[in-house]
């Protein structure tokens, strides 16, 4: 370590009590002297040690920042939602010249409208945890105004002094399109093909069924049941539209941090009327303590409540149905719903979540396909073991909020 600081200040008060023991004649070995050079050896000592310390800090964020610009990854770092400091992968992602061009900009300035919620409320993630978050994916704007999909994770940082937020990911467009492009090229014509034939169908009983019931209304006078049929199967028309809107119009969902024991609790309380009348007693088990979610609560709760509809038409005699709420491994929350129902054959198993593939006779397997869709929107998994006669174990595996590093990459598999 450098003494430069010490050695000056020492000397500038042995200089100073030089000057007064010549021009004044004051004596030159005095308290005055020993607690001033104390004092100057003390002081220097402490600067020199900060000096040390501030050299080496800069030292290391230096190295710091070379190893980000060497990684092949878009790497920046943001304060206060404004770019501080960016790597060139990412200034070759958004389309700029130099660094210069997007640092001291908004990150807002690249999101597209419809993903500011969601960046805003991994924003307020970020800060608790002390491990990067799960990678969640936006869409932004370049610098020439095409559009990309970026896939990232976020970690609080101390950059210059200050906290700060580094961002690390990817562009994903290409990855999607050709996803997309598969799945067209494979799926395309026999989806239509049997989604209209689906449509036909479902629709056209309940139809059949109001036209007749109309027929009859001019030759009985027992109308009121006869309305209660016509409007029960109007009912099951909207249902059926209904889930086709939800598969339609995908929304930008805008996750939250939540605590899944409270989420599924609140799906049970709103249910249990339900199932108390088809004689079902639901039992929730879960660990005391487990680390948060970040998940779209309304699209959760719609899949807990197909699932648990699911369990009580499966027990037409009533039964229980059994949740168990855990941390599998780390970084990852399992949620089982086990019932005593009917079952179902294993042979089965493999085509639910098919669209208008299902084991009820009146159902339409559009509900279990949403769910198997929301589910992997939460870069989570369902799985369904079943036993006719026995029961089904219906399994979610969802990552928390923060993961180990082995996790994330099994998520991008």
């Amino acid at each position: 370590m450098n003494k430069s600081g010490q050695i000056i200040l020492v000397f500038i008060s042995v200089a100073f009590n030089t000057y007064q023991f010549l021009l004044e004649q004051e004596p030159f070995f005095s308290i005055d002297f020993f607690i001033f050079t104390l004092i100057a050896w003390l002081v220097g000592h402490q600067y020199d040690r900060a000096h040390y310390f501030a050299k080496k800090a800069r030292a290391s964020e230096q190295s710091y920042i070379r190893l980000i610009d060497s990684l092949p990854e878009a790497i920046f770092i943001h304060r206060n939602n404004k770019l501080i400091y960016a790597n060139q992968a990412t200034v070759t992602m958004i389309g700029a010249r130099t660094k210069e061009e997007i640092i001291g900009t908004s990150i807002f300035e690249y999101i597209i409208p419809e993903y500011k919620e969601r960046m805003l409320a991994r924003l307020k993630q970020i800060p608790k945890e002390t491990r990067p978050l799960t990678n969640i994916e936006y869409k932004i704007k370049k610098l020439d105004g095409s559009t990309i999909f970026f896939e990232g994770s976020s970690l609080s940082i101390v950059f210059g002094d200050k906290e700060a937020i580094l961002t690390m990911g990817k562009d994903i467009t290409e990855r999607k399109e050709q996803t997309d492009r598969l799945l067209l090229k494979s799926e395309k014509l026999a989806l239509l093909g049997q989604m209209a034939a689906g449509i036909a169908h479902e629709i056209r009983n309940p139809l059949t069924s109001i036209r007749g019931f109309i027929q009859l209304f001019k030759a009985d006078n027992k109308q009121s049941e006869y309305y209660d049929i016509v409007l029960s199967e109007l009912d099951r028309i909207n249902d059926i539209v209904g889930e086709f809107l939800v598969l339609a119009k995908p929304t930008v969902a805008v996750f939250t941090e939540k605590d899944i024991r409270v989420l599924v609790r609140d799906v049970v309380t709103l249910f249990n009327t339900q199932s108390i009348l088809s004689n079902v007693e639901i039992f929730i088990e879960s660990e005391e303590e487990l680390p948060a979610i970040s998940c779209e609560e309304n699209q959760l709760k719609q899949v807990f409540l197909n699932l648990l509809k699911n369990a009580v038409e499966a027990m037409p005699n009533g039964g229980h149905i059994y949740i168990k709420i855990k941390e599998k491994v780390e970084g990852e929350i399992s949620i089982q719903i086990i019932d005593q129902g009917i079952g179902i054959p294993k042979e089965r198993i493999s085509t639910l979540g098919e669209p208008f593939y299902t084991t009820k006779e009146k159902g339409t397997g559009l509900g279990l396909m949403t769910c198997y869709k929301i589910i992997e929107s939460h870069q989570g998994v369902l799985t369904i073991d079943s036993q006719v006669k026995v029961g089904t174990t219906i399994e979610i595996l969802l990552p928390t909020i923060t993961q180990p590093l082995f996790m994330k990459e099994r998520s991008l598999a």
